[in-house]
């Protein structure tokens, strides 16, 4: 019977840097995005998930990190288990046990690795075997860069005429080009306005729209850049792109702030290396944290430089990653 369905699966997926930004929707509901986006996934930066449906459980549960989680986190996570639950047509209650191996809320992308990892671990559970492509559809109503983070390497989320059954692809796989993000990480804290608001207020800005409309020529640019493994085109549009969703994010009614000063700092010091021959740019999601992107051969120069910035308490080194996984445990 369906009401006594039982199942577990384990899965893990990468945290994912966008190149080009995800930022606003056109469909907020079904996270369908203004424009498209272009992301690498970050291989060592992963979220590991187990869900278990279990017909003796009174209610879906939540532990993060080895806590119990209440409040917006399980909301988020229980409607989730509804479009799983309704999928496979199944009315069983599900423990979903989560685990980071990087900081959470502070602009890394975790949420688009939780559900990632979410949407395999729950779907096999329930008994579901989706495709690639449906996965990533899945994963998008959880988080809508999660979408990104189910296919793997460097990956693009197209988006046509704010179509619902919008998801992601992979431009090329991870062995494609070696290169590295350096993550200065400048805060750990969890963010005080999440992505989720921000989104909602991308539109509050005088500047979205331009942003938007200008959006497919900076997708063009980088999508030739990474099939064409051209750092420097790179660099450029991955700055700009990331300068002008900031723009935005300052000015949106009301504003966000997300940078600190050591943002900055790293910002110009990249900006600073480049000019002097050191393939290195950055670019920064909803956060404080900066990503360093350089290739591998200049990995180990552009860490050691970024670690003698005041500011920056850690750093992070990921190379590109694969898809999302179901593990055999």
């Amino acid at each position: 019977m369906p009401g006594r369905h039982q199942g577990t699966a384990t899965s893990t997926a990468c945290a994912n840097i966008a190149f080009i930004k995800y930022w606003g929707n056109c469909n907020p509901d079904s996270r369908i995005p203004a424009n498209g986006s272009i992301s690498m996934n970050l291989d060592g930066l992963f979220t590991r998930t187990t869900v278990t449906f279990d017909p003796d459980l009174m209610a879906d549960q939540l532990i993060l990190n080895d806590k119990p989680s209440s409040g917006p986190a399980l909301a988020r996570v229980v409607a989730f288990l509804e479009s799983v639950r309704n999928l496979a047509g199944i009315q069983v209650f599900a423990k979903v046990e989560s685990q980071n191996n990087f900081p959470m809320g502070a602009g890394i992308a975790s949420s688009a690795s939780a559900f990632a990892a979410l949407s395999l671990a729950a779907s096999r559970a329930a008994g579901l075997a989706l495709s690639e492509r449906q996965l990533s559809q899945l994963a998008r109503t959880g988080s809508g860069s999660a979408c990104r983070s189910v296919p793997g390497g460097f990956v693009e989320w197209k988006v046509d005429a704010c179509d619902t059954n919008s998801a992601a692809e992979s431009l090329a796989p991870a062995g494609h080009w070696d290169l590295v993000d350096c993550v200065a990480i400048i805060s750990t804290a969890h963010k005080p306005t999440g992505s989720t608001q921000g989104h909602a207020l991308a539109y509050s800005s005088p500047l979205q729209i331009s942003r938007v409309n200008d959006a497919p020529r900076r997708l063009e640019i980088c999508r030739t850049a990474i099939l064409e493994k051209d750092f420097e085109a790179l660099a450029e549009i991955m700055e700009l792109d990331s300068n002008i969703m900031h723009a935005v994010i300052m000015t949106s009614r009301p504003p966000i702030l997300y940078w600190l000063p050591a943002t900055l700092a790293v910002m110009q010091a990249v900006t600073a290396w480049r000019k002097h021959g050191l393939p290195a740019c950055y670019t920064i999601d909803a956060g404080p944290n900066v990503h360093v992107i350089t290739p591998a051969q200049s990995a180990e120069q552009v860490a050691q430089q970024l670690r003698q910035i005041p500011g920056v308490s850690d750093l992070l080194l990921a190379h590109p990653g694969g898809p999302a996984r179901y593990l055999e445990i």
